[in-house]
């Protein structure tokens, strides 16, 4: 076993994105408990489980994400993984003086003029972004934390349709994931995801077959982010 410097918890192991993260190389050690090892809901699990493994990190990936429309169908569900469940890691971590790293959405944003930055106000436009923000709350209180407000999406691009006029920064999970790592050292806030363009435009590249679609208020314009920090810490090395 590497020391324990090196050593960081994936929090919600079996799900797609925690499993990019199996076959990469890198300095850190990635481990990966099971619901039953490690149960968000559950804060004693949650303690004695860090207490085993004396991690330098937790990576929190763990919660609800898809369909999207459960945020809205089972409220109480939402709540408690990703607000109640993100609070319970976050208080165990800071008991044990363990780093938390939260990967959060740039859905935060309001999503009407586009290129956020960091600092700038955030308005979720829908419920799981209200559960994303609330879990980032505690997170913020807790100043040996890092939040990646990402904008990723699975691969394949699997939509048979995709906005023609709404801005975003998609990437996909095999990309975010060595910039993710890269900035593991790092406190505070940034913005993570790829080049600015229409869902189709990223769509498209990936899948020749899809079909143009027009967002008339079911998702908002322009949730576009600025990522001038997080380009800027890379050039400088980290």
């Amino acid at each position: 076993m590497k020391k324990k410097g090196k050593i960081i918890i994936v929090t919600g192991g079996k799900g797609r994105f925690a499993q990019t993260f199996k076959s990469i190389k890198s300095k850190y050690k990635f481990i990966f408990p099971s619901k039953k090892q490690l149960d968000i809901t559950n804060k004693l699990k949650i303690i004695n489980y860090l207490k085993k493994i004396k991690p330098y990190a937790v990576l929190h990936l763990a919660g609800l994400s898809r369909p999207m429309n459960i945020h809205n169908s089972n409220i109480s569900k939402s709540i408690n993984l990703n607000i109640v469940g993100t609070a319970n890691v976050v208080t165990s971590c800071e008991k044990l003086k363990v780093k938390i790293i939260y990967m959060s959405t740039s859905y935060v944003y309001e999503g009407k003029r586009g290129n956020y930055k960091e600092t700038d106000p955030v308005l979720p436009w829908n419920n799981y972004a209200w559960s994303k923000l609330g879990g980032e709350c505690s997170v913020q209180m807790y100043k040996n934390s890092l939040i990646l407000r990402a904008c990723v999406t699975q691969k394949p691009f699997i939509h048979k349709e995709a906005f023609s006029n709404v801005n975003l920064n998609f990437i996909f999970h095999d990309e975010i994931v060595p910039i993710m790592i890269k900035l593991f050292s790092k406190k505070g806030i940034y913005n993570v995801g790829g080049k600015t363009q229409t869902v189709y435009q990223f769509a498209k590249k990936y899948n020749k077959k899809v079909k143009k679609k027009l967002s008339k208020g079911d998702f908002p314009l322009n949730p576009s982010i600025n990522l001038s920090k997080i380009k800027k810490s890379l050039k400088d090395g980290i």
